[in-house]
């Protein structure tokens, strides 16, 4: 599909040249030169790219950039004039214009500028997509005294510019936090940009976060527009921080001291209205303490601490989670919801759930797809959580005397065993000191199966 560009200037010539350059390099082109009723035409097209003049008749380009930000119009704006005067760029970029251009226009920078702008515009209508697509996954479920503590943070914090650190273990949805801080604020009407620093090579972090000019490194081939500026005016969320490296964190410490950063290679500083949230799954104080993380940048991030505790630590939580994965479940695949009994969800609370939320909500969905059965009871999650960690109190939690736990605490064992000998009958009676037919016996009662 076309990107569509549309430009506007009281100049027809320059507009029918700039159309020809960008129809030969296969766009979608509009022009006008009269900007009478241009607000409207745009609310109801959904152009990619706009190129407007400054000084035009009856509505100057100012004024029409205003107006588009009043009326939350998606649209990249490229301002092109031949008052290429500093004054007018810091206006037009406060405005919310995404590049300047001076007139007379230079055809390859055209080109490269309007390439950035297409691909912020759909870096834009992949978030809006994403956000459809999850907004109801994105609602922070719990019933426990820890989600409610933590809602009520974010409620009283939300709408100020305060920036928090949020730590938990991996799996617990601290990036749920992030995005419902974002929904509160009143930032919301503009982009969440989420950074996964651990994902990215201490190499590139640098040119991810703050940019890069053409030529400022090996494979530098094009400008590129880096997180803090595609965040500007909206909320930036760097994830996994404690994997930054130290240059990084230096960087990001100027950037929020200044509210300005600066391209890899580039020597102008460009200002950023951006609210800060930060995760990470590490003790910063522990790595400071090694020397891996700065202490002042620490201070900075670390205004509003929210932690969210490990699921685990909130089993009350999980029946509600469990509900809401199904309902999920039933929607992805069209299908019959399943339903899991008393028992089945009693179980799902005792086991340790290393990985949290996130392998929880696997788990039913590997529950989900593989079960033949729409109701579920603790026998059938047998085959699926034989192999999983149980809770250390899970023997306390289930047994009513102690003759029971014995039996649970035997039955664990020799399953256990079992299992670390590939099931071999007469290696697990070895080990266990007992005869073969002492093990039948055992493995009869307690009705233990081979996987």
């Amino acid at each position: 599909m076309k990107n569509k560009i549309f430009i506007l200037d009281d100049e027809k010539d320059i507009c029918e040249s700039i159309k020809m350059i960008l129809d030969y390099e296969g766009y979608n082109v509009e022009f006008s030169t009269d900007p009478q009723n241009i607000i409207e035409f745009l609310s109801d097209n959904n152009f990619d790219v706009l190129l407007l003049d400054i000084q035009m008749p009856k509505m100057n380009g100012f004024e029409i950039l205003n107006k588009i930000k009043e009326n939350n119009i998606t649209v990249s704006t490229i301002i092109i004039s031949a008052f290429g005067n500093v004054e007018n760029a810091i206006k037009a970029t406060k405005l919310g214009a995404f590049d300047f251009i001076e007139k007379p226009i230079d055809r390859d920078k055209l080109l490269i500028t309007i390439r950035n702008a297409v691909d912020k515009k759909n870096l834009v209508n992949e978030n809006l997509s994403l956000k459809n697509k999850v907004f109801s996954e994105d609602r922070i479920f719990g019933k426990s005294i820890q989600i409610k503590n933590i809602l009520e943070t974010i409620a009283k914090v939300a709408k100020t510019d305060a920036r928090i650190l949020i730590t938990g273990e991996n799996g617990t949805g601290k990036e749920l936090i992030a995005r419902e801080i974002h929904k509160q604020s009143l930032r919301s009407s503009s982009d969440l940009i989420e950074v996964n620093c651990a994902a990215i090579p201490n190499e590139l972090i640098e040119s991810e976060l703050f940019g890069h000019e053409k030529g400022s490194f090996t494979g530098a081939f094009n400008k590129r527009i880096g997180k803090f500026e595609l965040a500007d005016g909206g909320t930036l969320f760097l994830d996994e921080i404690g994997d930054m490296s130290l240059q990084a964190q230096a960087k990001v410490l100027r950037a929020i001291e200044d509210g300005k950063i600066e391209r890899v290679g580039g020597n102008s500083k460009i200002s950023v209205n951006v609210r800060i949230v930060s995760a990470t799954n590490k003790d910063l104080q522990e790595e400071i303490a090694k020397g891996n993380f700065r202490e002042d940048l620490f201070h900075r991030l670390n205004v509003i601490p929210i932690h969210i505790s490990p699921l685990r630590e909130r089993k009350e939580d999980i029946p509600e989670l469990v509900n809401r994965f199904i309902e999920l479940l039933a929607q992805k695949y069209n299908s019959t919801k399943i339903i899991f009994s008393d028992s089945a969800i009693a179980r799902l609370q005792n086991l340790h759930w290393k990985g949290n939320v996130r392998e929880l909500k696997n788990f039913i969905e590997r529950v989900a797809i593989l079960t033949g059965k729409s109701n579920l009871t603790d026998k059938d999650l047998s085959a699926f959580i034989s192999n999983e960690k149980i809770d250390d109190n899970e023997l306390f939690d289930i047994s009513n005397s102690f003759q029971e736990f014995k039996e649970k605490a035997e039955k664990a064992f020799i399953v256990k065993q079992l299992q670390s000998n590939n099931w071999n009958i007469s290696k697990t009676a070895d080990v266990l000191g007992i005869q073969r037919s002492h093990l039948y016996g055992k493995m009869k009662k307690y009705k233990i199966e081979k996987e």
